[in-house]
């Protein structure tokens, strides 16, 4: 069997973005658990406001990167701030632009399981937001797995390298990329 390929992701182009490090540490168990494992941070793509104006003139080169990252992948970690109680724009673009297809292309998320985190200096985490995004990628054809992770008071267990200082909330991560893990595999 060969190892599941993740891609992992998070919604923020903050520098120091607290859903940033959280994803890293969720790859960082994905790959401990056998998958190939690749971090896209979308503050490194030159990803513009999706117009269907600029889609005619042809696909940006990074949105076409991010699309054939994402349809060569079995499961996707996504950690998705929360403004506003909902899904940020910067994820939001990503997924729109991604969901596009060329003509005889898959949709990018199609059929991707996806395992959700949230995290948030804030007492819920980034909770409600998650629901948006749930919304959205069941939407456009991602297996969402049902057990997701919100993270709260995110800044009190995150050390300066970070990694995640808080043994009952490093196991909670490692449970949830081990679960995508073990079903991308099964439907690769």
């Amino acid at each position: 069997m060969t190892a599941p390929k993740i891609i992992a992701l998070a919604g923020s182009l903050r520098k120091d973005s607290f859903n940033q490090q959280l994803i890293n540490e969720a790859a960082r168990f994905a790959l401990e658990s056998g998958a190939e494992v690749e971090i896209i941070k979308l503050a490194d793509l030159n990803i513009p406001l999706f117009n269907q104006d600029i889609e005619a003139q042809g696909t940006p080169a990074d949105v076409q990167l991010l699309k054939e990252k994402l349809r060569a992948a079995d499961g996707i970690l996504l950690a998705s701030p929360e403004y506003n109680g909902s899904i940020t724009a910067a994820l939001k673009n990503a997924i729109d632009w991604a969901s596009r297809t060329e003509q005889g292309a898959v949709p990018a998320f199609r059929n991707k399981v996806v395992a959700l985190f949230a995290a948030s200096p804030g007492g819920l985490g980034g909770l409600r937001g998650l629901n948006h995004v749930r919304d959205i990628l069941s939407g456009v054809g991602s297996l969402v797995l049902a057990d997701q992770l919100a993270v709260p008071a995110v800044h009190t267990i995150l050390d300066e390298n970070g990694q995640i200082n808080n043994p009952n909330t490093a196991e909670k991560v490692s449970a949830l990329a081990q679960q995508l893990v073990t079903v991308a595999s099964k439907l690769s």
